[in-house]
């Protein structure tokens, strides 16, 4: 819950000057999604399980389509934390997005008290099983160690590929093989190459580092 339109023109007339072969994604709060150029592809932070209907506050996936958007993040961990959303919720919203043509970045990973647990792998698997439809268009998956995000912490490589790979078998056997996996949590552009070096982490969900240029397009470099 951060930004505001004179934010995005900064940060988009900044993007516009970069050379990257990357796909570059800004997820953007729903009231500035219509806001947005042609710069790089927009994004929302949310969308709900619903199309329309009397659910008063909530924005549906064809609403986001017409103000612009072409992804959309789902289950992230804060609205995993604060909102209570399971990964049944997490897999309607999915299933909502790619109804509409948009596509869904759909965040798994586990808390601090999982990971006390031994838990880890456990958590991400069975958040794959349940949050990724089977079906629909393309997806993209975000491994986001929960404990990690916005602590300053960064797991160790072999966790990261550890995780990225059991991510990568897990959607093979799906029916999913080839999908995007990105790594999110305290990504910057100290440490986004490196990241970004790991097998199967085919790119990067960055939070707070993405709020200001000066930050956000030494990630897009060094990742290029």
């Amino acid at each position: 819950m951060n930004g505001s339109r004179a934010a995005l023109v900064e940060m988009q007339d900044a993007l516009a000057n970069i050379e990257t072969e990357n796909t570059v994604v800004l997820c953007v709060p729903f009231t500035i999604i219509a806001g947005a150029n042609n710069t790089v592809a927009i994004g929302a932070q949310d969308v709900s399980i619903h199309d329309h209907g009397a659910f008063t506050g909530e924005v549906s996936a064809n609403m986001l389509r017409e103000a612009g958007a072409k992804y959309v993040i789902v289950g992230h961990s804060e609205r995993r934390m604060y909102h209570g959303e399971t990964n049944e919720i997490v897999n309607k919203k999915a299933v909502a997005a790619l109804s509409a043509g948009i596509t869904p970045i759909i965040c798994v990973g586990e808390t601090m008290d999982e990971r006390n647990a031994g838990k880890t792998m456990e958590i991400i698997e069975s958040g794959v099983l349940e949050s990724v439809p089977t079906e629909g268009g393309n997806v993209i998956v975000a491994y986001e160690p929960r404990w990690a995000i916005g602590a300053g912490i960064t797991p160790t490589d072999d966790e990261i590929a550890a995780a990225h790979t059991l991510i990568a078998e897990t959607l093979d056997k799906m029916g999913r093989g080839g999908t995007p996996i990105l790594y999110g949590a305290s990504v910057k552009g100290a440490n986004a190459a490196q990241i970004m070096s790991i097998p199967h982490v085919d790119g990067v969900l960055v939070g707070g580092a993405s709020l200001k240029p000066d930050d956000f397009i030494p990630i897009i470099i060094a990742t290029k």
